[in-house]
């Protein structure tokens, strides 16, 4: 397997430190004298299938290879079922939680109240704003959403395309981290538009990352503009491909560059195909190998040094932050490379030549 396509932005990260003390308020009293058991709470398995077929995955991988027990369940996008999910976890004595918030307000409930039973904490991939995770394990989410910017102004640059009309489908506005993304291309796009250069089209969030509901708000996106849309900033892959089941129901596919997110099996080939412009690559094996670490760690009731920290109102959140890469159709091989998808899940019989051409052998 290729190494090296990522890599963790902190030097010296989870660097050993001392047990924790057994009186402190950091959620994690008492763990090092219970057995360490870890549980997850996925979000869905709807928005991106990255939750089921990568992180599941991978976290599986490195909670065997530690030898720790662990319980990982799926909400299902249910704000009830994660929290009787996380009361379950509580009662049956892990002594790490690390969640995938639905939304703040219920991300904060079941870590405090994680804490007030002694259970250690990590906020995996989003961060629940206002609440007390004692660890964050991500990506530079402003960088995926600076990467997507770049990547359809790349696009519409080899189209060559004049004053073009740029759509948005963004996040869940409950996910902080769509609020990141956002941030990231309008870094990029908003001097565009302010100088001109580009048009801003309609701007719409996708409620829970629906797909569904994703295809609903693009059509109409594009009857508002009288089918005048030259380019889809599109927050992931699901939402891009959203866009594009309406274009091709348009006969735009392939002529409207559409970005994304999470390198999915279905992005890939929309790549390969020339339906989509750019994806952005997020290795999760490794954040499941940087979280588990952690995790398996305060399980022991030990604290780690990660190097970094984020802000969440006035409290500096220890963190750890990787890299993502942007991924067009010559290094789709790249992310197939490096253990993330197979050749045989992407090039399936009508994307055969495709792979051929992106030098996929």
């Amino acid at each position: 397997m290729r190494k090296g396509i990522l890599t963790i932005a902190a030097v010296g990260l989870l660097t050993t430190g001392g047990l924790t003390a057994c009186g402190d308020d950091s959620g994690d009293k008492g763990a090092a004298a219970k057995t360490p058991k870890i549980g997850v709470i996925l979000p869905d398995s709807k928005s991106s299938a990255r939750w089921e077929t990568a992180d599941r995955r991978f976290l599986e991988e490195a909670f065997k290879a530690a030898g720790v027990q662990y319980d990982i369940q799926n909400a299902q996008n249910d704000k009830t079922a994660f929290q009787t999910i996380a009361d379950q976890m509580i009662t049956g004595g892990v002594t790490a939680l690390m969640i995938v918030n639905l939304d703040s307000g219920t991300g904060k409930a079941v870590l405090d109240k994680a804490k007030s039973q002694g259970v250690a904490t990590i906020d995996y991939d989003r961060l629940t704003l206002g609440g007390s995770a004692q660890y964050y394990v991500s990506f530079d989410n402003e960088t995926v959403g600076k990467l997507q910017g770049e990547g359809l102004s790349k696009c519409l640059t080899e189209k060559n395309v004049k004053n073009p009309v740029v759509a948005y489908l963004n996040g869940s506005p409950t996910d902080n981290n769509a609020t990141l993304f956002k941030a990231g291309y309008d870094s990029v796009l908003k001097p565009k538009f302010d100088s001109k250069e580009y048009v801003k089209g309609p701007e719409d969030a996708v409620p829970a990352w629906d797909n569904a509901q994703a295809a609903t708000i693009f059509e109409q996106q594009l009857t508002t503009a009288n089918g005048k849309i030259d380019g889809v900033l599109a927050a992931n892959d699901g939402l891009g491909n959203a866009a594009i089941s309406i274009l091709k129901k348009n006969k735009l596919n392939g002529k409207v560059p559409v970005t994304g997110q999470d390198a999915s099996t279905e992005g890939l080939q929309n790549i390969l195909a020339g339906d989509q412009c750019m994806t952005v690559y997020k290795a999760v094996r490794e954040e499941a190998k940087a979280a588990s670490d952690l995790a398996i760690a305060l399980a022991k009731g030990e604290k780690k040094d990660t190097g970094q920290t984020v802000k969440d109102g006035d409290r500096d959140v220890p963190s750890v932050l990787l890299t993502p890469k942007a991924i067009y159709k010559e290094s789709v091989k790249d992310v197939i490379a490096d253990g993330y998808v197979t050749k045989e899940e992407v090039c399936t019989a009508a994307y055969v030549k495709f792979c051929a051409e992106a030098g996929i052998s």
